[in-house]
């Protein structure tokens, strides 16, 4: 019992010490780039400290931007735990947002809750279907769905902007294509007193269900079981091709939700501002999360908080805006690295036999004494 309670606790501790050390790892790689560009790498980390937590409008930002990575975050979460590696978050945020607005449009004149709760559930339905898809072709014809969900991405982006520079543009849109504007009964409001809007609990929301989905249901068990073992799944009768397809059109409802989220407290209308790579970076929060619903939310607001940063290091430091998305593309590369290092740290694997310091123990070893039975003749004697 306190064996394996120790093994436990070393598998645990190896889980949390490698993100970590790859996250290490980054930072250092990236002070090493500033440094050979003639800026110091000190001052760099301290002005992306300041813009994503020195202050409480530098929190404000933060969370603005944590927001849509949670949600999106979970799009790569939740099939990760069925065993598969989908990307497609910025397609579905992207037809997500765009489905919202559309519906935000045709019911200006309904209620606010319903107009709000359509809104959502166009963005849910429209993210949910696309990922979908994606599940069913890696089920029924085998197609990878790493690749196909990457590839998707495109045609999703391509859609949006053909209807906001086409069907549902607003002529008066000149510089940037749009829709029409959305009613302002139907935009999220903001926490008070804040200018975080409403979708940070959104986010928050669906972590923690995303959470006791999988963990705490019989629908989560039988997730796990695929994702570990799909062969021995089928054997006991599981159905994986139905939860295939319900755990993918989860985790592309959660993208699309997004979508909406940004369309009703943040832009207000649909356009290429919903291209905002945010579906991108939700990839790097699922990985470095390590598929963990709660810790999405950490880290989301970690790496919100460097995306908040890029303008401050143009301004202060004069740095290239996209300086945050070198660290941010180090990162990434850096936990894909540490994934192969999961199981090789001698101090973190289980000892074998042959390895374990505790003196074996051997059954007592009787002293053998030679017994020379009486002679007839002593005893005839006697």
């Amino acid at each position: 019992m306190l064996r394996s309670s120790h093994l436990r606790w070393r598998s645990r501790l190896e889980s949390l010490c490698i993100p970590v050390g790859a996250l290490l790892v980054a930072l250092l790689l990236f002070g090493g780039l500033c440094a050979l560009e003639g800026y110091n790498p000190l001052s760099v980390y301290g002005a992306i400290y300041q813009a994503a937590f020195g202050s409480r409008f530098a929190w404000q930002n933060t969370l603005l931007r944590a927001a849509p990575l949670m949600l999106s975050a979970l799009c790569t979460v939740l099939p990760a735990r069925l065993g598969l590696i989908v990307i497609g978050n910025e397609g579905a945020l992207v037809l997500g947002g765009l489905l919202a607005a559309i519906t935000g449009i045709q019911l200006a004149a309904a209620p606010t809750s319903l107009g709000l709760l359509a809104m959502a559930l166009a963005g849910v339905i429209a993210g949910g279907l696309w990922i979908m898809v994606i599940g069913a072709l890696r089920h029924f014809r085998g197609v990878n769905e790493t690749i196909s969900s990457l590839l998707m991405n495109y045609l999703a982006i391509a859609f949006l902007s053909h209807m906001v520079e086409g069907p549902w543009r607003d002529p008066s849109s000149l510089n940037q294509p749009s829709t029409f504007l959305i009613p302002d009964a139907l935009r999220l409001g903001n926490l008070p007193p804040s200018r975080v809007h409403y979708g940070l609990l959104y986010g928050l929301a669906a972590c923690a269900i995303a959470h006791l989905l999988i963990q705490r249901t019989t629908f989560g068990f039988a997730v796990r079981t695929v994702g570990g073992n799909r062969r021995a799944a089928r054997m006991v009768g599981l159905a994986t091709g139905k939860l295939t397809l319900a755990i993918c059109f989860l985790a592309g409802s959660c993208a699309g939700l997004a979508g909406m989220v940004e369309v009703a407290a943040v832009h207000g209308r649909a356009n290429g501002a919903l291209h905002a790579n945010y579906g991108y970076s939700s990839i790097l929060v699922a990985f470095v999360a390590k598929q963990n619903s709660l810790t999405v939310i950490l880290v989301a607001i970690l790496l919100g908080g460097i995306l908040a940063s890029g303008s401050l290091l143009q301004r202060a430091l004069e740095m290239p805006d996209a300086t945050v998305m070198v660290l941010q593309g180090l990162i990434f590369l850096v936990i894909l690295y540490s994934e192969s290092l999961y199981g090789q740290i001698p101090w973190f694997r289980e000892p074998r036999p042959s390895d374990d310091p505790s003196p074996a123990v051997h059954p007592p070893v009787l002293a053998s004494a030679t017994v020379t039975p009486p002679s007839p003749s002593g005893d005839l004697h006697r």
